[in-house]
């Protein structure tokens, strides 16, 4: 099973996404992209080792960087944008879901502790998002 996460810079939701779906579909080949990438974040770094779950060598991709093996085999197309427009993915055999995260990054000045809380909420969310996934699919 390949799952492709996207969003547009592939710095938090997605790249905490990947984390984490490594964890719940261990035997799954899982990938982030985003149309415009950047860094990882280093929250989204942060909350990922508070669950035990260390993203620190994963890194932004552009989608155009996906291969075409692993783009041919996508079973599922996951997009996380909320507020902004997500890439688009054209995977003739992938089902296409879409969870609407808002990005926990941001640029209005916040404190530490504001910024790991709208992190771990987003991370709880999608943790929750492939808990359930995972029961769909077992069905």
């Amino acid at each position: 099973m390949n799952i492709l996460f996207m969003c547009v810079a592939n710095s938090a939701r997605s790249q905490i996404a990947e984390g984490l779906a490594r964890k719940v579909f261990p035997d799954a080949e899982i990938q982030s992209a985003g149309s415009s990438p950047s860094t990882v974040n280093p929250y989204a770094i942060a909350v990922m080792g508070e669950v035990g779950i260390d993203i620190s060598q994963q890194f932004s991709k552009s989608i155009d960087t996906l291969t075409p093996k692993f783009t041919a085999g996508l079973n599922f197309v996951i997009t996380l944008c909320a507020e902004e427009v997500c890439p688009v993915m054209v995977a003739q055999k992938a089902k296409r879901i879409h969870w609407p995260i808002p990005d926990p990054a941001t640029k209005e000045p916040l404190s530490e502790s504001e910024m790991l809380s709208r992190f771990r909420k987003a991370r709880d969310t999608i943790q929750e998002k492939l808990k359930q996934l995972k029961t769909e699919i077992a069905k």
